[in-house]
């Protein structure tokens, strides 16, 4: 499972010209379920996302979490994140969750996240959507449950 993770002043998520989600301070993620992913791996990033101190504390230090400046998440599927560009010119998606194996996994993984007390938007599961944000930073970290997880 991987996400782009963006610091974010507020982000939005369009559906055929029409807001879908908004959120105001906090995080914009694009989540990308891969074959194999567990929800053991959802509840692992939904707990690094929740916790990671990437917000400025008074002193201008990265020391606070989203939970700390209570934040709100936009949370978007986006299974391009499981592509593959290394052979050719054309994105390879053999490693892919299918589509209905994802939606199950991603929606544990909001979940996972709502339940700790963050509100939490989201885009339409396989739309074509419009994600539009105003980056705050910019902070961007990528988070792989494969290659994140402590042995």
């Amino acid at each position: 499972m991987r996400i782009v993770l963006q610091r974010v002043k507020e982000a939005s998520v369009m559906v055929d010209n029409k807001i879908v989600s908004h959120i105001q301070r906090g995080l914009c993620l694009l989540v990308g379920i891969e074959k194999g992913d567990t929800p053991a791996d959802a509840a692992f990033l939904a707990k690094k996302t929740v916790e990671l101190r990437i917000f400025s504390d008074a002193a201008g230090k990265m020391n606070l979490s989203v939970k700390d400046i209570d934040g709100e998440i936009l949370a978007v599927s986006q299974f391009t994140l499981a592509g593959s560009l290394r052979k050719g010119r054309r994105p390879s998606f053999d490693k892919a969750e299918l589509p209905e194996k994802a939606n199950v996994i991603f929606d544990q993984f909001v979940d996972f996240i709502r339940n700790e007390g963050i509100p939490v938007g989201v885009g339409i599961f396989a739309a074509i959507m419009e994600v539009h944000l105003v980056n705050d930073g910019p902070v961007t970290f990528i988070l792989d449950s494969r290659k994140d997880k402590q042995p």
